[in-house]
């Protein structure tokens, strides 16, 4: 008898790989009708300075909050330096440093405060949260306000304040969303040593960005992420692919078009004036 055709086995999936800083699989979240994130897989390598980028919605922050135990998914593996973060989620967040957002700190402490208590929440004696504290102040050059209410404190300060909270117990991994959006560029300069001397010591940073320029300037690899989905992760070279880094970008997410034609808008160059409300005539 003749053997049939014979067919090539179906592709078996890529189990976790318990060597990488972070190791997803198909990690699914659904709100209502909307799927945030949809069968994610990625590894991020211990050491790497790690770049999420993707169009507001993608998923990027769904995910992160569900790798570092802030949320948990509909489906799918999340694993923190080999451990299964749900199997264990307070281990997971021991090992890392989520930089939180302003509305998430408690902003009528001082900045001194905030950091000691940051450090004592995470089983650190006071002696050596005030000392590390203070060493944080300084390097993101806060001393003059370690006295100063949190709430007083400028866009860019809080930023700071906040990264610097999620640095104190020393973490081996750094998640951070959008870490640089309004700090000035002395300081954030100053961030930008402070994260690359961290990672050049074998810690892992992963930071959620719009910024490209930023992104392919930093970070030693990349992932892309759009409709929950990763459509590109490696090297940032190797994702780039010998192109700009926004322009790739905006290949694999799509949706750039046209300016769109705005007959009104011409800078004033037709010579007409807006006319003026009559005098004494309330504008409604």
């Amino acid at each position: 008898m003749m053997a049939g055709p014979q067919y090539p086995y179906p592709p078996q999936p890529v189990p976790p790989d318990p060597a990488a800083a972070v190791s997803i699989r198909g990690l699914f979240k659904r709100f209502g009708e909307k799927i945030a994130v949809n069968g994610l897989s990625l590894d991020i390598p211990v050491g790497s300075f790690y770049g999420l980028v993707g169009p507001n919605g993608a998923g990027k922050t769904t995910t992160l909050n569900m790798v570092t135990g802030l949320l948990v998914p509909d489906g799918g593996l999340a694993m923190i330096l080999g451990r299964d973060v749900w199997s264990d989620v307070n281990a997971a967040k021991r090992a890392i440093g989520v930089m939180p957002q302003p509305g998430q700190i408690f902003d009528r402490l001082t900045g001194l405060q905030l950091l000691v208590y940051s450090g004592m929440l995470r089983g650190m004696g006071r002696d050596e949260s005030v000392r590390r504290a203070n060493d944080l102040l300084t390097a993101f050059d806060l001393t003059g306000a370690a006295n100063t209410m949190v709430a007083d404190y400028s866009a860019g300060m809080t930023k700071k304040i906040c990264l610097a909270s999620a640095m104190i117990h020393s973490p081996r991994i750094l998640v951070l969303d959008e870490p640089f959006e309004s700090v000035d560029p002395v300081s954030s300069a100053n961030l930008k040593d402070i994260l690359a001397e961290y990672a050049s010591t074998g810690g892992t940073v992963i930071i959620s960005s719009h910024v490209m320029a930023l992104v392919e300037k930093m970070c030693t690899h990349v992932a892309v992420i759009n409709n929950g989905q990763v459509c590109a992760a490696g090297t940032v070279d190797q994702v780039a692919a010998g192109e700009d880094l926004e322009d790739r970008f905006l290949q694999l997410v799509g949706g750039r078009h046209e300016a769109a034609h705005l007959a009104w808008l011409d800078g004033g160059s037709n010579g007409v004036a807006t006319p003026a409300a009559p005098t004494g005539e309330a504008i409604r």
